[in-house]
């Protein structure tokens, strides 16, 4: 589970263009940053700025579960025959015991998997090994809801005044599963199909597509959880936007993640902590492979019991035919060449007052219904965006898992990963810049963060780090 910032400790996507990927010629020069942990109002070098030059291109298609171990502990009393018996009876016993526990889980899977998975009008197979399923968008997993029964999507809302769209093609190929040409018909959406094996990954089958449940708290440095994060906090706020470069970072286990995302926050930070998440994230317990992917979250108490990733519960509304919500990203960014981000907004529409999302510059993905929540019901309290990874300390040192490009802030653009054009959306429901942004990393020394501000880029910062080096033993 992801812990939250508040105040300057923790708890626990401007202007799009014609595309949702952008690639920029790391030749140009880019922006410098700003001291670490500094405010990030400072702006830096005009000329810089107006040199960076850009271009888009065209998208191609922890914890190990404990082994049981028994002791059995005879009385020297006892005679070695009678021990002998009573050991094979524990066996028999325990061979009866274990199948009975194994096809009580097995049964759990099947009828979790029958409610997650709806039957399909037309199913995709992806390069990555992924089968897309086409669901009629109102037999989606959201209205299995008791509130939503009967139901269907609701109509676009009105957008945040000061965002732009574009007119033109817009590519919407940029997931492995649409690079065979084969899309979703109208009326249905497309959903990443639960297999049993993803699953019986799971560290609890029970907790299958939710976080591990925890106490949340105002100091993330704890429980194995790290961020480099950059904040806004004591307003309210209607939304967030902000572009995220994607990156592969490698993960080192499978009980390990690594993500970079935005949350729009609410609550006290205790059980009623109100959460909406997306952004991208490479985790193998949830997915089986190291792709990054498009998610999503939600959480209404801390975490705990309500909740879940992308449609994995009964929750978010998805409305749109061609984007699959935990599918895989592609291109990515390299090392010293192409970089290529995603943009995302999240708003609450002021007529009804759910939160929606859109992905790129006017592609409409879906909404969270606002009776979900409590506290963001209203507004949210703070709105967060960053990195993230889950140090399981494998071995007793600190892992390799890498969060963003693998690299420091300092190395700047090309080689860091980074967030820019940072807005949030007003009580006017208006895109507005940000006015104090704070950055903050708990472990600098293994993933750090950098932030400034341009005349381009609006807000930005670098990100991210590799994790176990000679100063993170």
């Amino acid at each position: 589970m992801m812990d939250l910032l508040l105040g300057s400790a923790f708890s626990s996507c401007t202007k799009p263009w014609n595309k949702w990927y952008y690639y920029f010629d790391p030749r140009k020069r880019q922006p410098k940053c700003a001291q670490k942990n500094s405010d990030s109002r400072k702006k830096t070098n005009p000329r810089n700025s107006s040199n960076m030059a850009s271009s888009w291109c065209k998208i191609s298609p922890t914890i190990i579960p404990s082994l049981l171990v028994f002791f059995l502990i005879v009385s020297s009393s006892v005679s070695q025959s009678h021990a002998s018996s009573e050991s094979s009876d524990f066996h028999a016993t325990n061979q009866t015991l274990r199948p009975e526990k194994e096809l009580q889980k097995l049964k759990f899977i099947k009828s979790r998997l029958r409610k997650i998975n709806k039957p399909a009008v037309k199913t995709i197979q992806s390069s990555d090994g992924d089968l897309i399923d086409c669901v009629f968008s109102h037999l989606q997993p959201a209205f299995d809801h008791p509130l939503l029964k009967g139901q269907k999507p609701l109509d676009p809302p009105e957008r945040p005044k000061g965002h732009k769209q574009h007119s033109g093609m817009v590519a919407e190929d940029f997931q492995l599963w649409r690079m065979s040409g084969e899309s979703c018909p109208e009326g249905t959406v497309p959903i990443r199909r639960t297999t049993e094996q993803d699953m019986l990954r799971a560290s609890s089958v029970r907790r299958f597509g939710r976080k591990v449940r925890r106490h949340v708290r105002r100091d993330s440095s704890s429980n194995g959880h790290e961020h480099a994060v950059g904040y806004v906090s004591g307003e309210e706020y209607y939304g967030a936007k902000a572009s995220i470069n994607v990156w592969a970072p490698r993960v080192d286990n499978q009980y390990e993640f690594s993500l970079s995302q935005m949350w729009v926050i609410s609550g006290s930070f205790g059980d009623d902590l109100n959460t909406i998440e997306a952004g991208w994230q490479v985790s193998p317990e949830l997915y089986g492979d190291n792709y990054p992917r498009f998610f999503t979250y939600w959480t209404t108490d801390a975490y705990q019991a309500t909740g879940c990733y992308n449609l994995l519960c009964s929750g978010f509304v998805q409305t749109n035919n061609k984007i699959a919500i935990g599918a895989a990203i592609s291109p990515t960014s390299s090392y010293g060449g192409g970089q290529f981000d995603i943009s995302l907004l999240v708003w609450k529409d002021p007529k009804h007052g759910n939160w929606w999302l859109e992905f790129g510059s006017g592609i409409l993905v879906g909404y969270w219904p606002s009776f979900l929540f409590t506290h963001l019901r209203d507004h949210a309290s703070m709105v967060q965006f960053g990195g993230e990874v889950v140090n399981s300390r494998p071995s007793g040192t600190h892992t390799s898992t890498q969060m963003g490009s693998g690299h420091f802030a300092g190395e700047g653009f090309g080689k860091a990963s980074y967030f820019r054009n940072l807005q949030v959306v007003d009580w006017d429901n208006s895109l507005i810049p940000l006015s104090n942004l704070k950055v903050l990393a708990d472990h600098p020394n293994c993933y750090d963060i950098q932030g400034g501000i341009n005349n381009v880029w609006g807000n930005y910062f670098y990100y991210g780090g590799p994790g176990r080096n000679v100063r993170c033993p």
